[in-house]
């Protein structure tokens, strides 16, 4: 049975609907996002709005969301609704949008039923590996010494910053941004870039890069270890790479709609590729809403999923260590 078979019949009542923005510093910006809450037969669902831009979040819309459904008629009426308005900057913003309201769907409707997302879908939440993608490698690694990372390399990137990481052999995920176009962290196709991450990092999935006649050079040998990120919001993404991937990267929030991300769970599962999680700076419930899936569905990978105070732009001590250990709760939800 498809994972999504196991959720889209779930009865749905929502009767009111609320937001509320979060706000925190993070040390690449001031990050903002919205905790939607849908309410009805006396519980609450909640889901967050990871959009990037500051000002969206400050005109979030009324939307049209209260009635009965299933989780599957949701998910469709969703799929009608102009979720901005005007249009976003960035495309990927309505995806993300339609992810905080499905999410908090998901979490009523099993709180409606009773029931966790991990007994819905017959699985079992496991110990979860997690690494951070915090800039401040050696500040965090003083207090965390088997912290593991997943970094930005950039061309303006020392000799010896690549050489004191690839002395400390800290690094799972180097994270190219080669897919990214219009943003604030486009980083074009560098082959020297390159090929300074291939030496210093040889057992790092090398996610995202700009396939170019130069940096194909670069990358001749390592296909192997190519993973991508930016470019996949559903599994007819993956078809379309222009290589079968080994492994792949998987934010919740870049596929909007559940039936989408369940369906790539899936597809992966039967074709052997391995996953890890990602995160977008969420301040709220969705951190741990991606926490949970990853534990449910690839807890052993480098999953840049790491607890939201790792996101602080200073070290903070006592903080839980990888793996992580998470307690689930009614919804879709878990707790540390």
């Amino acid at each position: 049975m498809a994972t999504w078979d196991a959720l889209g019949h779930l009865p749905l009542e929502i009767t009111r609907v609320e937001s509320e923005t979060l706000v925190r510093e993070t040390p690449r910006f001031t990050r903002k996002t919205t905790v939607l809450s849908l309410h009805g037969a006396g519980e609450t669902g909640l889901g967050e709005d990871v959009a990037y831009d500051a000002a969206e979040h400050e005109r979030f819309p009324r939307l049209p969301l209260e009635g009965r459904w299933t989780l599957a008629s949701f998910s469709e009426h969703v799929g009608t609704l102009t979720l901005f308005d005007p249009a976003p900057g960035q495309a990927a913003a309505v995806d993300y949008r339609r992810w905080c309201v499905e999410s908090a769907a998901l979490d009523l409707a099993l709180r409606q039923a009773g029931t966790t997302l991990a007994r819905a879908l017959g699985r079992t939440i496991e110990p979860l590996t997690f690494a951070s993608s915090n800039a401040d490698w050696e500040g965090w690694l003083a207090l965390y010494p088997a912290l593991r990372f997943k970094l930005d390399p950039t061309p303006d990137w020392p000799a010896e910053k690549f050489a004191a990481l690839a002395a400390a052999g800290v690094v799972d995920v180097a994270d190219l941004k080669g897919a990214y176009h219009g943003t604030g962290v486009d980083n074009p196709p560098d082959a020297d870039l390159y090929r300074r991450v291939v030496e210093a990092f040889p057992d790092a999935w090398l996610e995202d890069p700009a396939l170019t006649p130069d940096t194909l050079e670069v990358l001749e040998h390592q296909a192997g270890r190519i993973t991508w990120d930016a470019p996949i919001h559903s599994w007819a993404d993956v078809e379309a790479l222009p290589f079968p991937p080994r492994c792949l990267n998987c934010k919740p929030s870049r596929f909007g709609a559940l039936p989408r991300l369940f369906e790539f769970y899936d597809r992966c599962a039967a074709h052997g590729i391995a996953l890890y999680g990602g995160g977008q700076f969420e301040l709220g419930v969705g951190r741990l809403q991606i926490e949970l899936l990853a534990a449910l569905f690839h807890p052993h990978g480098s999953n840049d999923v790491a607890p939201t105070d790792f996101n602080d732009p200073h070290p903070l001590p006592g903080l839980p260590t990888s793996p992580l250990m998470l307690v689930e709760e009614p919804g879709f939800r878990a707790r540390l």
